[in-house]
């Protein structure tokens, strides 16, 4: 019989990139008893969950859902019963859009213990290692995180609301409405504003964008640019050139003087 306590962990993953994960994350995954992970979760950090433990995928790839939320919170529940220790592994910060609030809720509801285990956002990593700051001094004071697809697979109205601010605007989940998130910015009259898009960050398989409002849609089709991709709008994009020159000649260095 069973005499672990049922408990759900729900944990960050980070953005791609198997180094960005947390040292706490990391000690979750050796104490789980089951580990049900997403698909932007990188399969390398697998390698560190505990060799007992039962692994169960339950995202979704392509619009094909493997589990329906509701399935999922079911799963977490009867799992915690029946094994223990159950960590949930989410791509990035399972705070930022990522349901992990109501996953540790409904949990909580049936009896479950309940913990989070913070990851780092792609909304701040994917840009950074671009080499593009969410916030410069002379450029941008403040930063929105919007969703690009809310509950009702419609466009969130902050876009509307963020395009009037200064801010740097990120947008995730928001490839499929590219046209009407420009519409919204061309309205204010800010057609020649730099914008960023930037798929499957801080992975090998990295690719980017870097036009303006006016021509950003035109470089997605050019270079067949998609989900799952981030959109950075505001005059921080133009700081990316400036620092990748830096970051450059800082290794050339390094390496010359080795």
């Amino acid at each position: 019989m069973m005499n672990a306590i049922p408990k759900l962990t729900v944990v960050g993953a980070g953005p791609g990139d198997p180094e960005l994960i947390t040292v706490k994350a990391i000690k979750a995954l050796k104490n789980a008893d089951v580990i049900l992970y997403d698909a932007l979760v990188n399969a390398e950090l697998l390698d560190y969950v505990n060799p007992n433990a039962e692994l169960i995928f339950v995202g979704k790839r392509r619009g094909c859902y493997r589990y329906q939320q509701q399935q999922i919170n079911e799963l977490i529940v009867s799992r915690g019963y029946s094994h223990g220790h159950v960590v949930r592994l989410k791509g990035g910060d399972p705070f930022i859009f990522g349901r992990g609030a109501e996953e540790m809720e409904y949990a909580a509801k049936y009896g479950l213990q309940v913990a989070m285990v913070p990851g780092i956002s792609s909304s701040i990593a994917v840009p950074a290692y671009q080499n593009v700051p969410l916030t410069k001094r002379g450029s941008a004071e403040s930063f929105w995180v919007i969703t690009g697809t809310t509950k009702q697979h419609k466009l969130s109205e902050d876009v509307a609301l963020a395009a009037k601010s200064k801010a740097t605007v990120v947008i995730l989940m928001g490839m499929g409405k590219l046209s009407q998130i420009t519409t919204l910015f061309r309205l204010e009259g800010k057609h020649d504003l730099p914008v960023a898009i930037i798929q499957e960050g801080t992975t090998p398989r990295e690719k980017v964008g870097i036009g303006t409002i006016a021509s950003i849609e035109n470089i997605v089709k050019e270079q067949q640019l998609s989900n799952p991709a981030i959109i950075v709008i505001g005059e921080v994009v133009k700081h990316r050139e400036t620092l990748q020159g830096i970051v450059n000649e800082t290794s050339l260095e390094m390496v010359g003087n080795e």
